[in-house]
């Protein structure tokens, strides 16, 4: 016989069980280091910071005061999310990004319709006042976002300053706010800086995308700065 030693059937099982094991608990800390809400992130608002580059600010007068939805009013920079969530009856306020780059918003879908009611994480502060809203209308086709809450039909239509709403014709949005900053086949862009009262500087803007001749996606926004 040889001197070699086999180890036993125990032994061996022991061993085996080890690595088994090892495995069992890496993969357990990798499964607890994600956050508990990854797997069920909310739908990011499609925001470009580089739409506006390049885009002149001729539209002297102040654009993306005010707001509505459906019967609810609201005023950029003056009415929180919280606000918001408050009157529709639900919303998770999400968060993305940190200090100046963070942005707070809340998701909502009804029909083909996506809105996106959106804080700013420096210019909306610690109350999360919004900034920004965003609402599109999809593609028949496109896949539903499930993790968008859902928003009552009397939330509808969302509109900007009493006169903006989806399904605009070009020449309906150019009748009500007059001539574009910057436009082009699909897409025009009204922005405005002005000094207000208190010597404050305010920036605002639409940016609104058309399909087959009608209003399909808005963006309106404002911030003041000093």
């Amino acid at each position: 016989m040889s001197g070699t030693r086999k180890p036993t059937p125990a032994r061996s099982t022991s061993r085996r069980f080890g690595v088994d094991g090892r495995k069992t608990l890496v993969f357990l800390l990798l499964l607890f280091a994600i956050p508990a809400n990854a797997c069920f992130a909310q739908t990011p608002p499609p925001v470009d910071e580089h739409v506006l580059e390049r885009v002149p600010p001729t539209v002297v007068t102040r654009l993306a005061t005010r707001f509505s939805l459906g019967a609810f009013d609201g005023r950029f920079e003056e009415t929180r999310l919280g606000a918001v969530r408050d009157a529709v009856g639900e919303g998770t306020i999400r968060h993305q990004g940190d200090a100046a780059g963070s942005m707070y918003w809340l998701c909502y879908r009804r029909a083909q319709h996506r809105l996106w009611v959106v804080s700013s994480g420096e210019i909306g502060g610690p109350d999360h006042l919004v900034t920004e809203i965003v609402e599109e209308l999809i593609e028949k086709d496109a896949g539903a976002s499930a993790d968008c809450d859902t928003l009552p039909e009397k939330f509808s239509p969302v509109v900007f300053d009493s006169k903006l709403h989806l399904g605009m014709s070009r020449q309906q949005v150019i009748t009500a706010l007059g001539p574009p900053s910057k436009s082009d086949a699909a897409q025009i862009v009204y922005s405005h800086e002005g000094k207000l009262a208190d010597g404050f500087d305010e920036t605002a803007w639409f940016i609104l995308r058309f399909r087959a001749g009608k209003l399909a996606s808005m963006r309106g926004g404002k911030t003041t700065t000093n």
